[in-house]
């Protein structure tokens, strides 16, 4: 019998035949209304659930699959899935991590580039019959700070190197002995070294709040920072009280706290750039990321190690269904 798939990621229809010609049965619930659904009426036969990091699966619905054995996330981040309720289950996690970096990366740097040079401020003036001689700071020569040095923060490194001729200095939680950028100890010494910052780490609890108002002074007013990792790196409330009082030059956001809701005071404010989370979205990362995902099912179902484990927490319990 084909294992049964509960698939809650809205975004990547074109590519679920994929999975299908692997011989996997397929349930859709992209909607929170659909996903209570599929869970109540399809519980008991669901064996592996495909999400993402913000939509996760919580210990709730965890406890109301019982057969499920396997959780698969696109993208990287994970911060949503319950890890010690899959851990006491003895299921396993799975993630993307690194397959869309491309796509994030080109996001990024794309926002940066619009931010800095106030692309769309430009564009509306230019609509509205002006013609405005805006005066912007170039990227050559500039200061990149990145924070995390992932597989993202190594593709966007990449791109402001090696194209726009930028410094590069970074804060990880360990320092890198691989690469030529220079390591900064704390977000604040990374925001001091830097005339641009680059949010590129995991969500979590590990990265909540990061980047707070220390940090956000130590850009100043003539720094720049763009997020295309996960909202609560940044404190929301200190960010927009920095942008809205001018100590720091603009901010490029394409994730938020309670999306699909973005503040007021941030649609508000004429030095912040706003996309809808797509900076992973490519049809070039869906295939990958859809692919892997694939991948780390077949490996699963044929006992074989899965590709891209995640490590969970210790067992708090031992209710391993079988």
């Amino acid at each position: 019998m084909p294992a049964t798939v509960l698939v809650l990621v809205e975004t990547i229809n074109d590519y679920l035949p994929i999975l299908e010609r692997q011989g996997f049965h397929l349930i859709l619930a992209p909607t929170p209304a659909e996903r209570a659904q599929a869970i109540v009426t399809h519980g008991s036969r669901i064996d592996a659930v495909l999400t993402r990091g913000p939509l996760g699966l919580n210990a709730d619905e965890i406890a109301a699959l019982p057969a499920l054995k396997i959780i698969t996330v696109i993208g990287a981040g994970y911060e949503q899935v319950d890890l010690q309720a899959a851990s006491d289950r003895g299921i396993t996690v799975t993630n993307g991590a690194g397959v869309n970096a491309s796509s994030v990366a080109d996001h990024a740097m794309a926002m940066l580039l619009a931010l800095v040079r106030d692309i769309a401020r430009c564009d509306a003036a230019v609509r509205r019959g002006e013609w405005p001689k805006i005066m912007r700071p170039s990227l050559a020569g500039k200061r990149l700070g990145i924070l995390g040095l992932g597989a993202v923060g190594m593709a966007i490194a990449k791109r402001a190197a090696l194209g726009f001729d930028m410094q590069i200095c970074y804060h990880s939680r360990q320092m890198r002995s691989d690469v030529p950028y220079a390591f900064c100890s704390t977000p604040t010494e990374l925001a001091r070294a830097a005339d641009f910052l680059i949010v590129a780490t995991p969500g979590g609890l590990g990265t909540q709040h990061l980047v707070t108002r220390t940090v956000l002074d130590a850009l100043g007013p003539n720094g720049f920072i763009v997020n295309i990792a996960r909202a609560s790196v940044i404190a929301t409330a200190d960010l927009i009280s920095a942008l809205e009082q001018r100590r720091i030059a603009g901010a490029a956001l394409d994730v938020f706290d309670h999306e699909p809701h973005v503040a007021d005071a941030l649609k508000a404010l004429s030095n912040v750039l706003l996309t809808p989370h797509v900076a992973g979205l490519s049809p070039e990362a869906t295939q990958g990321t859809v692919e892997l995902v694939g991948k780390n099912l077949m490996a699963f179902f044929s006992g074989e190690p899965v590709l891209t484990p995640i490590t969970l927490p210790p067992r708090l319990n031992d209710q391993r269904v079988h």
